[in-house]
C-alpha cells in the first residue's frame, strides 16, 4: 500500500508540475517612455513572455488604441508608428491590421512556431498628441500595459523620462481592470525620470496607468498651422461627409434647373375629346409617363377602341377573352398600337384567345406592343433624365466611398454609412411597388387589401428595422458621429427627392397632359355638371362607346359606365324605347339594370385577365440567407493583445 500510495503522489506531482509548466503568463512588463519637448512619445516595451504553445504558438499580438480624450473630453486621432520589433535580441517579423479605433501589431511570422519556454519581445513605437494641456499644468495619463491582455501580469514597471529642465509636480496612479480605482503600485520620482512598479500581480485584462502632472508650458503646444491641421484631420469625417452633401446636392439641383424643371402647366378645362386625337393607348402611355403595369392597360384599351372601330368583337368567357377580327376592312391608318393589335389577327374570323393556354402569344403580343409604341413615341412626351440621375447615384457612391476610404470612421461607423443606403433602397423599392400597385388597382377591395398589406408591412419593418435604427443612432450621437449620420442621410434623401423630380414631360407632352387632365375631369364629372357645360355632345350609346376605351386607358371606365347607366335608365322612364347591346361585346347576363357593374367591370379587368394569362416565371433553384484620468485604463496608449492561437 506505501508503493502504491508513493506511487500515486508521484503521478499527482507530475500532473501538477505538468500543468504548471503549461501557464502562459507574461513574467514581465516593462515600458521605458521618452517625452520629447514638442510632446511626441517613443516607447520601447519590453515583454517576457512564457509560451507553451497553446494560446501563444507563434507570437503575440498587441492591439494599440488610435484615439485618446483631451483636455475637453473630445476624441482625437493620435499618431502612430512602429520603428521596431526584436525577439530575444533578434529583429523580429511582424504585421499589422486596422481593429476598432486602433492598430493591432502580430509579433512572429506565420511559418515560424515559437520553442516552448521564456521568449523576451521589445517593440519599440513613436506616438504624438498624448499629452494634455491645460491651463494650469501640462499632464500625461498613459496606460501602460492597457486593460485588454488576455494573460497574467507578474510585474509591470514603467520608466519615464521628461525632457531637460521639466519635473514632475505630482504623481498618480491606478490598477486593476477598466474603471477600476485600485492603487497596487509605487512610484519614485527621480527629478527628471520618474519610475513606477507594480506591488501585486496583474489578472488577465487588468493593466497599470499612470499620471504625470508638469508645469503648464513644459511641453511646446502645437503651432497654429499645426493646430490647423489637426483640425483637418481630426474633422475630415465631417469635412468628407458634409462636402459630399453639398456636392450631390449642388449637383442635383444645377441637373434640375438644367432639365429637370417641368414646363408651364397650362389651364385645364373640361373636354370630351383626347388631345389632338391621340389613341387611348398614347393617352395612358401619356398620362402613365411610360406604360405602367408593363403597359396591358393601354393594350387593354387598344382592344375596345378597336371593337368600338367595328374591326374585333370581344366575347367575354369569364376565365378567358376571345378577340375575334370582323369583315370591315381597316379604312384609314391605325394607331401604332392597335396596328400592331390587328396584324396579329391572319384576317376574317381568326381569333387571338386571352387565356393561360395561350400565355405565350399574348405575352409576345405585349411586347411587340410595347416596342412599336415606344419607338415612335419615346422621349417625345416625357423625358426621364436617366443619365443626369445615374451621375447623381454615382457621385452620391462616390461620396460614400471617399469617407469610408480616406475619413477615420470606426467600425460602427461604417454601419452609419451603410445601413441608411441599404434603408433607403429598400424603402423605395417598396413604396414605387406599393405606388404602382395601388394606382393599377381598379376595384375598392384591392386598394384596401393593398393599404392593409402596406400598412401589415410597415409594421413589421419598423418592429424589425427600429430598435436597430434606434441602437444605431444612441451610437452615433454617444461617440459624436450624429453629425456624420445626418450627412450620409441627407445624401441618401437627396438621391430619392431627385430621383421622383428629375424627370420632366417636354412641352408638347406638358400640353398634351393638360387636355388628358381636362379629358378625366370630363369623364368623372356628375351629370349636372355635364349638362351644363357648352357644346357638349349630348349623351348616347355612340358617344358612351367612343370615350369608353379613354376612360380605361385613364382608370375610370367605373364612372364613366356609371353615367352612362343612370341615362340609360333616365331614358327608359321617360318612355324611350332604349334597348342597348353593343354588337361588338358578346358576354352572359347582360342587361341594363347591372351594366355599369358589367360593362365597366368587364372594360376595367381586361388588362388583370391578360395579366393572369401570362407563363409563370421560371422558379429559381439557388436561395439566400471623460476625460480619460481616475481610473485604471484611462488616458492614451491602452490597449492589450493576446495570443489567440498565433
Amino acid at each position: 500500500m506505501t508503493r502504491i500510495a508513493a506511487f500515486l503522489a508521484l503521478c499527482f506531482c507530475l500532473l501538477v508540475g505538468g500543468a504548471a509548466r503549461a501557464e502562459e503568463y507574461f513574467d514581465s512588463y516593462r515600458s521605458d517612455i521618452a517625452v520629447a519637448r514638442n510632446g511626441t512619445l517613443t516607447v520601447t516595451e519590453t515583454i517576457r513572455v512564457h509560451a507553451e504553445g497553446d494560446r501563444i504558438r507563434r507570437g503575440v499580438y498587441r492591439d494599440f488604441p488610435l484615439t485618446f480624450t483631451d483636455a475637453k473630453g473630445r476624441e482625437r486621432e493620435v499618431g502612430f508608428k512602429v520603428i521596431a520589433v526584436e525577439r530575444d535580441g533578434r529583429p523580429e517579423p511582424y504585421h499589422t491590421e486596422s481593429i476598432s479605433r486602433g492598430v493591432r501589431i502580430y509579433f512572429g511570422s506565420s511559418d515560424v512556431l515559437l520553442q516552448p519556454g521564456f521568449h523576451e519581445y521589445r517593440l519599440t513605437y513613436e506616438t504624438s498628441r498624448q499629452i494634455r494641456f491645460f491651463d494650469t499644468h501640462d499632464e500625461l495619463f498613459w496606460n501602460v500595459t492597457g486593460t485588454e491582455w488576455a494573460f497574467p501580469i507578474r510585474k509591470a514597471s514603467a520608466v519615464v523620462r521628461l525632457p531637460a529642465g521639466v519635473r514632475a509636480q505630482e504623481l498618480t496612479f491606478f490598477t486593476g481592470p477598466y474603471g477600476a480605482a485600485e492603487k497596487n503600485a509605487r512610484a519614485e520620482n527621480r527629478g527628471e525620470t520618474i519610475f513606477f512598479e507594480t506591488t501585486q500581480p496583474l489578472g488577465p485584462e487588468e493593466g497599470l496607468t499612470i499620471g504625470i502632472k508638469m508645469p503648464a508650458g513644459s511641453i511646446d503646444k502645437p503651432t497654429a498651422a499645426e493646430e490647423r491641421a489637426l483640425f483637418l484631420k481630426d474633422n475630415r469625417n465631417l469635412f468628407l461627409a458634409f462636402g459630399g452633401l453639398v456636392l450631390v446636392v449642388g449637383y442635383y439641383l444645377w441637373a434640375w434647373v438644367s432639365v429637370g424643371r417641368d414646363p408651364p402647366a397650362g389651364v385645364v378645362v373640361p373636354r370630351w375629346d383626347a388631345p389632338e386625337g391621340i389613341s387611348p393607348a398614347l393617352v395612358n402611355y401619356i398620362d402613365e409617363k411610360g406604360f405602367g403595369g408593363s403597359g396591358w392597360t393601354a393594350v387593354s384599351a387598344s382592344f375596345l377602341n378597336l371593337a368600338v372601330k367595328g374591326l374585333v368583337e370581344l366575347k367575354d368567357l369569364k376565365t378567358s377573352i376571345a378577340v375575334t377580327r370582323t369583315a370591315k376592312p381597316v379604312e384609314a391608318p391605325l394607331p401604332t398600337g392597335e396596328a400592331t393589335l390587328i396584324n396579329a389577327m391572319a384576317g376574317e374570323g381568326s381569333s387571338f384567345v386571352i387565356e393561360k393556354a395561350n400565355g405565350k402569344r399574348v405575352q409576345k403580343l405585349g411586347a411587340d406592343f410595347r416596342d412599336a409604341m415606344e419607338k415612335e413615341h419615346r422621349q417625345k412626351y416625357y423625358l426621364a433624365n436617366w443619365p443626369q440621375v445615374i451621375c447623381g447615384v454615382f457621385l452620391s457612391l462616390a461620396c460614400l466611398a471617399a469617407l469610408l476610404l480616406f475619413g477615420s470612421l470606426p467600425e460602427e461607423g461604417v454601419v452609419l454609412v451603410i445601413l441608411p443606403v441599404f434603408a433607403s433602397v429598400f424603402v423605395s423599392i417598396f413604396a414605387m411597388t406599393l405606388g404602382q400597385s395601388m394606382r393599377r388597382s381598379k376595384s375598392l377591395g384591392s386598394r384596401i387589401a393593398a393599404v392593409a398589406f402596406a400598412a401589415f408591412f410597415g409594421f413589421v419593418l419598423l418592429t424589425v428595422f427600429g430598435g436597430i435604427a434606434l441602437s444605431l443612432f444612441a451610437e452615433a450621437e454617444a461617440t459624436g458621429q450624429l453629425p456624420i449620420f445626418a450627412a450620409v442621410g441627407g445624401i441618401v434623401v437627396a438621391n430619392l427627392v431627385f430621383f421622383f423630380l428629375m424627370g420632366a414631360p417636354t412641352p408638347l407632352g406638358q400640353r398634351m397632359m393638360d387636355g388628358i387632365a381636362g379629358l378625366r375631369q370630363y369623364l368623372t364629372l356628375a351629370e349636372k355638371d355635364r349638362m351644363n357645360m357648352a357644346g357638349a355632345p349630348d349623351m348616347s350609346p355612340r358617344h358612351y362607346e367612343t370615350l369608353l376605351p379613354y376612360a380605361v386607358a385613364l382608370g375610370v371606365e367605373k364612372p364613366w359606365s356609371e353615367t352612362f347607366d343612370r341615362w340609360l335608365l333616365t331614358a327608359a322612364a321617360a318612355g324611350a324605347a332604349v334597348a342597348y347591346q353593343p354588337a361588338w361585346y358578346h358576354g352572359d347576363g347582360f342587361s341594363s339594370g347591372s351594366f355599369s357593374d358589367r360593362m365597366g367591370g368587364f372594360a376595367g379587368s381586361m388588362a388583370d385577365t391578360m395579366t393572369r394569362s401570362l407563363p409563370d416565371p421560371p422558379k429559381s433553384s439557388s436561395s439566400g440567407f471623460s476625460s480619460g484620468g481616475g481610473f485604471s485604463g484611462g488616458g492614451g496608449g491602452g490597449g492589450g493583445g493576446g495570443g489567440g492561437g498565433w
